[in-house]
């Protein structure tokens, strides 16, 4: 049999990023953590974190922590149907991991009912798509949102719609360009703002308007700070078309090349067996999702 008290020590380190932190969340020493984590290695006969900074689970660590995810969430409802059964007080918590756009538009509007209603609190990891499918995999959360369609392994995924994007840049910017060529050649010869180095939304679009190649770009990971650097002129960059409304409602953001635009699918992945919270959230973002999305069923 697990000791739960070594698994909720271990999945303390990893969720607080470092065993000081983890320690004072749980109400012990930093020796005592550690020593929770060394009694855990042993009765498994193996290592389940690699010490680095912050601490990583290794490959048993992350089947661990892969466990103690789903078995918070069932002891939630097993509380639930058994008030005599005692547990933690107080809303329940999930970790979730999401792109930065999606956290910057639809998120809370979709899922600020449920939480109410749920006495539900998020613990959000903000993240590129490979980063929270590879969170997913540790069992370092419950969910996450991506434009990945596969779920991993004993995890589900659900079409959630598509993140309309729109290749926009200041008026101020364009304005004395737009008469003296055509708006997909303007692309080339402007600085582009990228979110990060795994960024091809840019990349892609330029595709598209016939462009293949290299071009200058900023590098902005921020995506508040991202629509300041666009209306301030530094450059052009894809934006969530629900991130700029009043933007392009005011004209102070302009479409580079109007009507065209990129369609990024979003899914939302979940454990299986993860509770029935899990499962009322995820019935939360089937219905909610569409309609702050474009159509999911679009190519």
């Amino acid at each position: 049999m697990i000791d739960y008290k070594l698994l909720e020590a271990l999945a303390t380190v990893v969720e607080q990023g470092g065993f000081e932190r983890a320690a004072s969340r749980l109400g012990l020493s930093q020796s005592a953590v550690s020593q929770r984590i060394k009694l855990l290695e042993s009765r498994i006969g193996a290592p389940v974190l690699l010490r680095a900074t912050p601490p990583v689970a290794t490959p048993a660590g992350q089947r661990l922590l892969n466990h103690a995810q789903q078995v918070r969430l069932l002891e939630r409802d097993l509380q639930q149907d058994l008030p005599m059964v005692g547990g933690e007080e107080g809303p329940a918590r999930l970790r979730v991991a999401l792109n930065a756009d999606s956290l910057a538009t639809w998120w809370a509007p979709a899922v600020a009912g449920f939480c109410t209603e749920e006495r539900l609190l998020l613990d959000l990891l903000t993240d590129d798509q490979e980063v929270g499918l590879r969170r997913m995999r540790a069992g370092e959360v419950a969910g996450c949102v991506c434009a990945t369609r596969d779920p991993v392994a004993g995890a589900r995924s659900l079409r959630l719609g598509n993140m309309r994007y729109l290749a926009v840049a200041s008026a101020s910017l364009l304005a004395d360009r737009a008469d003296r060529a055509d708006p997909a050649r303007v692309l080339e010869r402007l600085p582009a703002v990228v979110f990060g180095p795994d960024d091809q939304l840019q990349h892609r679009f330029l595709l598209e308007c016939g462009y293949q190649g290299e071009f200058p770009h900023h590098l902005c990971p921020s995506s508040e700070g991202f629509v300041q650097m666009l209306s301030a002129g530094m450059g052009w960059g894809m934006v969530p078309q629900l991130q700029i409304q009043g933007q392009l409602h005011s004209g102070e953001l302009r479409e580079v090349v109007p009507g065209r635009h990129v369609d990024v699918p979003l899914y939302w992945h979940y454990w299986r067996h993860g509770g029935r919270l899990l499962e009322a959230l995820t019935r939360c973002l089937e219905r909610r999702a569409p309609l702050l999305l474009t159509d999911g069923d679009a190519a």
